[in-house]
């Protein structure tokens, strides 16, 4: 019999009974979790789903949030802007109207000081410093002070416009972001799942250094319509101060300048009185004068007319002295002939008192018709700066409100 050969060692058949069963459980135990392990993925796949569905949502009404948030805020500046726009345009009318009264006051202010260069050309008693003066004085410093407001709130004004212009940027630059972020959200609101233009993106989560806070987004956007409004309502202050200055200054000026015009008009009344006092005199001084000058040809006359009666006299008196002897007698002749003489002398010498007299009175009255005539000449040029020239002038001058 052959040699058997050795074989690896066998297991007893309860052995083989339980390595069966072991298998049994192993593989049951295996399945029973792989069932549990299906059953949790499909558990966690449709919680997962359900919250990517809620979060997708939550953000998708969020986006729309912010979208509604934009849009309000867009239209919050729009409307600053337009209303700052609109105001803007209104106070550059208004510094317009500063400039144009800035203009036109200028040839008011030119004709006051021509005027009262004009005046100083008066000459005599009547270059007086008068009421006239005065008041062209009082409306010169008056225009000159409302030239001075005025230029100070031009460059107030401007300066407001500047700042409505710094404001417009601000409230320009802040729309045109709003723009983009709104065109960004929109888009970012219009993605679905199964868009094209989806993709994933390097580092998504990460947060940018410059960006912002909501609250710091609300204040600044909040920040520039407020300053909007400030400028707003800075412009419509300063237009009713420059409406309320245009129309006192305007005032002022035509008060003091009906001032002027009434001395004026006072001055010239009295002016022409005067002129017409003096002319009165100097007729009646030339009237004197030719009486003065008949006067003294009289008294010339009778002086010269006494000429013939003294010298009859005298030959009487110078015959009668070469009577002979005893006829030269001292008789009644003798000395009614010296009296007569003596009387001529007398009356002679009177007369030529008289007829003296008479010439320094007439020179008098010479210098005086000529003092008249100067005087009449000085009010005649005074009548002729003041009702001529300043007056012609002033007609020009309109203070009305622009």
């Amino acid at each position: 019999m052959a040699k058997l050969l050795q074989t690896a060692p066998k297991f007893l058949g309860p052995e083989w009974h339980i390595s069966n069963k072991n298998q049994y459980n192993s593989a049951e135990a295996q399945r029973s979790r792989s069932e549990r392990l299906v059953a949790e993925s499909q558990r966690l796949v449709d919680e997962i789903e359900k919250s990517t569905q809620r979060t997708q949502s939550d953000v998708n009404k969020k986006i729309e949030q912010r979208l509604d948030e934009i849009k309000f805020w867009k239209k919050e500046l729009d409307d600053k802007l337009d209303q700052l726009l609109k105001e803007t345009e209104a106070l550059f009318t208004f510094k317009t109207r500063l400039e144009k009264a800035i203009e036109k006051y200028q040839e008011p202010l030119y004709i006051i000081h021509k005027c009262i260069e004009y005046r100083d050309k008066r000459f005599g008693i009547d270059l007086v410093q008068d009421e006239v003066e005065r008041e062209l004085y009082k409306e010169s410093e008056v225009l000159q002070g409302v030239l001075a407001l005025l230029q100070r709130t031009l460059e107030e004004t401007g300066e407001q416009l500047r700042l409505n212009r710094a404001s417009r940027y601000n409230l320009e630059k802040d729309l045109e972001d709003k723009c983009v972020a709104l065109t960004i959200e929109d888009f970012c609101s219009t993605l679905t799942n199964n868009n094209p233009d989806i993709c994933y993106a390097n580092n998504p989560v990460r947060i940018e250094p410059n960006s912002v806070s909501v609250d710091d987004w609300l204040e600044f956007s909040n920040m520039n319509v407020e300053k909007a409004d400030q400028q707003r309502n800075n412009s419509l202050a300063l237009e009713a101060l420059i409406d309320r200055i245009l129309s006192q200054t305007a005032n002022d000026l035509r008060k003091q300048f009906e001032a002027v015009n009434q001395a004026f008009q006072t001055q010239i009344k009295e002016t022409k009185e005067a002129k017409e006092k003096l002319t009165t005199h100097l007729t009646k001084i030339m009237e004197e004068i030719a009486a003065q000058e008949k006067n003294v040809r009289t008294l010339s006359k009778a002086i010269q007319d006494k000429e013939g009666p003294a010298k009859v006299a005298h030959t009487r008196l110078e015959s009668r002295r070469h009577r002979p002897n005893v006829e030269l007698c001292r008789d009644s002749v003798q000395y009614r002939l010296i009296r007569e003489v003596q009387e001529i002398t007398c009356n002679v010498g009177r007369l030529k008192d008289t007829l003296a007299q008479a010439e320094i009175e007439l020179k008098g009255l010479y210098r005086r018709q000529l003092s008249l005539q100067e005087e009449i000449q000085v009010k005649e040029n005074s009548l002729y700066i003041d009702e001529v020239l300043c007056m012609q002038m002033r007609k020009s001058i309109q203070y009305y409100d622009f």
